[in-house]
């Protein structure tokens, strides 16, 4: 890159291409300290490049259907492949209303770093590769992931399965290498099982709500609303979407509409394609508004904090809210032209 503009710029980029097929977290885990690198030879305040990082890779988490939860949570709901996100139903799909904002979000983020025009120094030192297993059970995590997605009238736990069985072998490979009971004991610590217990708990109140018609009581009061006009009732699903998304996590919010839309499509007797790609675009960029919106927002912050800097709201907000509305508006057009006309 030229100079430093440029390459928070790619380096934001970058981290968007990775989170497409990896987890959030797991993108900024892996691209922050290169950023880190970068400003302490430059002697720049790293705050605003970790959370260019952040806001990119939660971007393209909606681009495919391994990219975030959510967008699994929405495949399994319409039973699409991977390919469905890139051609569904003859038309283009999610990814390409995600690249169209991410375009957009860049030409924010360049306008953003403008005074930064230092030259960057170059890199000789490289880091040493010790192990090569976790990126190959990491690549195997998408690989089958994707296959899977292509196999028809699959159990409806087929990508758990294949999530548990790859961190198994991880857990054992990681047991014969370091020959010490702490190395599975340790990872297994690491799971977030307040998030767990939290869906588990959630998804068996949406079970029940469901049976006793709560959840069509709520997709037709939702339809009154609106008035029965599919656009406005779009506009709302994804407009509060970024808004709720930016204050709570999006993953237990999609879980809860996703009934409500199958029902509200039930109700008016519509296709509700373009309502459930206007909940994924708006739960998925909303969680960018603010530093508690999404957990790859969280753990940016975590970095640098170790690192002795402190991330004000301001900081985020500078980013953050502008981010958000380059990647949604072109977004929410780009759906409504190629699935609710």
């Amino acid at each position: 890159m030229p100079n430093v503009q440029w390459a928070a710029v790619a380096m934001a980029l970058f981290a968007g291409v990775i989170s497409a097929f990896v987890d959030n977290v797991a993108t900024v885990l892996m691209v922050a300290p290169v950023a880190l690198e970068i400003c302490r030879k430059l002697k720049t305040n790293p705050v605003p490049f970790i959370i260019g990082i952040a806001v990119s890779s939660n971007l393209q988490g909606a681009a495919t259907l391994v990219g975030d939860t959510t967008a699994i949570m929405l495949g399994s709901a319409l039973d699409m492949s991977f390919i469905d996100f890139f051609l569904f139903k003859g038309k283009p799909g999610m990814f390409f209303a995600v690249e169209l904002g991410a375009v957009l979000s860049a030409l924010i983020l360049a306008f953003i770093f403008k005074k930064e025009k230092g030259e960057i120094p170059k890199m000789t030192e490289m880091t040493k590769v010790t192990d090569y297993v976790p990126t190959v059970l990491l690549g195997g995590t998408i690989v089958a992931l994707i296959i899977a997605s292509f196999i028809p009238n699959k159990p409806a736990v087929t990508n758990g399965v294949i999530c548990c069985v790859i961190m198994a072998i991880g857990l054992v490979y990681n047991l014969i290498r370091k020959k010490n009971i702490k190395a599975v004991t340790a990872p297994l610590k690491e799971i977030d099982f307040e998030t767990i217990g939290l869906l588990f708990g959630l998804f068996l109140m949406i079970g029940g709500i469901s049976a006793q018609g709560v959840i069509d009581a709520a997709a037709n009061l939702l339809a009154k609303v609106g008035g029965g006009n599919i656009f406005i009732l779009y506009t709302v699903i994804v407009w509060a979407s970024v808004l709720i998304s930016a204050f709570i996590d999006n993953i237990p919010y999609v879980a809860t509409m996703i009934p409500v839309i199958a029902g509200l499509a039930t109700a008016l007797n519509v296709d509700p394609t373009v309502l459930y790609f206007g909940l994924l675009s708006g739960a998925t960029l909303g969680g960018n508004c603010t530093p508690i919106g999404a957990s790859a927002n969280i753990a940016g912050i975590g970095i640098l904090r170790k690192e002795g800097y402190t991330v004000k709201n301001s900081d985020f907000f500078k980013i953050g809210i502008p981010f958000t509305l380059a990647a949604i508006i072109p977004a929410y057009i780009y759906l409504w032209i190629f699935y609710g006309v």
